[in-house]
């Protein structure tokens, strides 16, 4: 398995490549990796379209839920993105936020940073900003954000437990999150596991959803919620490309499932760190 750092570059790249594909390509993917399916349309992603603030042209079809639509945004707020792309979660954060908010979108990828800033710059938005850098360092100061949101990112990052702590360094006491991302139930098979292709895709980044939630609980976050939750069908004919006849027959008949969730949690008020309280 590649290192950390590794995973990270290979990430930068794929992303990279994706911020220059259209939505039909992203979306006949998996999670935008590439044009690897022809038996399905959309693997992942939710319809955006209804939601106030939609931008067909920050919609690259990267999703894997719809996390602003659940993070009771208030008018006013300060909102960050982790993993903006080219700035959809960001837009529509905006128009709940109003003109009295702020939205930060942070990405790692230049190539989706200037797609994010082309983006905003023709919707004449002064109160979005797209900021380069690593979420697992975020570049901000701490005790900024009344709400965090993300979706389909935190698989891709190896050190999942350090974005969470970011997360609530970052939050405002009472502050909250509402984050999408892609969980297993059950383990999966070693061709998945390892490839490194299929952690830019999304799957093999991915960890337990009993682990996800246990790691938001032992950072601090209360009130933790399952807002949503929905199971992913990865297709054969990207399955067949890291699996053997008879571990594909396995898989599918197996106790292991892939699933996209929206997870909802707050930062304690009044609390400075985890188990202050």
């Amino acid at each position: 398995m590649p290192t950390d750092d590794q995973l990270k570059e290979i990430v930068k790249q794929k992303y990279s490549e994706i911020a220059l594909q259209d939505k039909e390509t992203n979306l006949s993917s998996c999670c935008g990796a590439g044009g690897c399916s022809t038996e399905v349309y959309n693997i992942m992603s939710d319809d955006y379209t209804e939601l106030n603030g939609y931008n067909a042209d920050a919609d690259l079809g990267l999703g894997c839920g719809l996390p602003t639509q659940f993070a009771k945004i208030k008018k006013g707020d300060t909102v960050i993105d982790l993993g903006s792309g080219a700035g959809n979660d960001c837009f529509i954060a905006r128009a709940e936020a109003g003109e009295t908010g702020k939205v930060i979108g942070i990405d790692f990828t230049e190539a989706m940073l200037n797609k994010a800033r082309t983006n905003a710059e023709k919707r004449g938005l002064n109160n979005v900003e797209f900021r380069l850098g690593d979420i697992e360092k975020m570049p901000v100061t701490a005790d900024i954000a009344d709400v965090i949101v993300s979706n389909c990112v935190l698989n891709l990052v190896p050190n999942k437990d350090g974005v969470f702590k970011e997360i609530y360094r970052v939050l405002k006491p009472g502050g909250h999150f509402s984050i999408s991302d892609v969980v297993l139930v059950g383990r999966l098979p070693e061709g998945l596991r390892k490839d490194a292709e299929m952690y830019a895709g999304c799957v093999s980044g991915a960890i337990q959803k009993e682990v996800y939630m246990e790691l938001i609980q032992a950072n601090g976050f209360t009130n933790i919620t399952l807002q949503k939750e929905k199971a992913i069908i990865i297709p054969d004919d990207i399955l067949i490309n890291y699996l053997s006849a008879s571990e594909l027959q396995e898989f599918k008949t197996g106790c292991t499932g892939i699933f996209s969730i929206t997870v909802y949690a707050e930062k304690p008020k009044g609390c400075c760190a985890p188990g202050c309280c």
